[in-house]
């Protein structure tokens, strides 16, 4: 029908750190037969250079009634200085900082129904003199949002996390009544609000082992966690824990939540990683807008080479339109 994907939603997808495999990647989204126009931000001449013949690569134009079949749309964003796959270069830091702000942008102000993120590398950035510490930090400051929880989803699972990026011995004090509460919160209202989950179930891991076994072996689930469970439950929120986190995910236990709330990074992700890495995708649960990731780094020895997986991508596509039609 003319004029048809004019009117569908438009997916912002930002390539990445050029030297790594983000833009090849994305070259991979032509042609999937989407029910949204998805986007690539990035340098227009990069993108057709890691496209490697395989897909026509043309500008973004919001009038467009539809992109030709097996065609690429790129929403021109220069970068700084010449990229090659495989070799990072940190005058090019804040090429890709512009991407992760014009995508906000877009989300923002209701030009992109949400953004999907390929691999950025931390350590460039920050040779470039500009902290930072993650697309999830920088989303954060750069709406505003005081606190985001960060969640991956595969394998059958989807499991939150309490603590992100912190190491074990900071782990205990991070875990205070007043996070786990607003965590929570954070979980179950996006639960509601993008995965369709009217009373969500969410199972909640203890933080030692044996989930403390009675004060025996830590007195974190006595004194922080079960609080503020019987806190929320007395609200209405179905919450099963703190339970021990060594059998949380075996299938039995599994079937009877929609979602895990691990107390740190290590606790819950090998599990579901294991189950779905390379079909993962990381999820900013939070924000004021849709953002979902890729759920691997930026394989610089894989960058040029045609070998790299869109596996991820093409998942954190799919959950970025369901969750923005409430029913992921």
């Amino acid at each position: 029908m003319p004029g048809l994907a004019a009117r569908l939603p438009v997916l912002a997808v930002t390539s990445g750190e050029p030297a790594g495999v983000g833009p090849e990647l994305c070259a991979h989204l032509a042609g999937r037969g989407w029910p949204v126009r998805t986007v690539v931000l990035g340098d227009i001449g990069l993108i057709r250079e890691r496209a490697g013949g395989r897909v026509a690569v043309v500008p973004f134009e919001p009038a467009r009634a539809a992109a030709p079949a097996n065609t690429l749309e790129v929403l021109h964003v220069p970068l700084a200085v010449p990229a090659r796959a495989g070799t990072l270069d940190a005058a090019n830091a804040p090429y890709v900082l512009a991407l992760l702000d014009r995508a906000l942008a877009g989300c923002r102000s209701g030009e992109f129904a949400g953004m999907v993120t390929a691999p950025v590398h931390k350590g460039v950035i920050n040779d470039a003199g500009v902290p930072f510490s993650g697309h999830t930090e920088y989303l954060a400051e750069h709406t505003g949002t005081p606190l985001v929880v960060m969640m991956l989803v595969g394998g059958g699972m989807r499991v939150a996390l309490a603590t992100t990026h912190l190491p074990l011995a900071a782990v205990p004090a991070a875990i205070t009544r007043e996070l786990l509460e607003a965590t929570l919160r954070i979980l179950h209202g996006d639960l509601v609000r993008h995965f369709g989950l009217t009373a969500p179930r969410i199972l909640v891991a203890g933080l030692n082992p044996h989930a403390g076994e009675g004060g025996h072996m830590g007195r974190e689930e006595i004194e922080v966690i079960t609080p503020v469970l019987e806190k929320l439950r007395g609200e209405g929120m179905q919450l099963a824990g703190p339970l021990p986190a060594d059998t949380l995910f075996v299938p039995h236990t599994l079937e009877q939540g929609d979602a895990v709330l691990a107390m740190y990074h290590d606790q819950g992700l090998p599990v579901l990683k294991h189950a779905s890495f390379g079909g993962g995708v990381n999820v900013t649960l939070g924000l004021p807008i849709i953002r979902t990731s890729v759920d691997h780094g930026t394989a610089l020895d894989l960058a040029g080479t045609g070998k790299a997986d869109p596996g991820s991508l093409f998942a954190a596509v799919e959950l970025a339109i369901a969750m923005s039609r409430g029913r992921a």
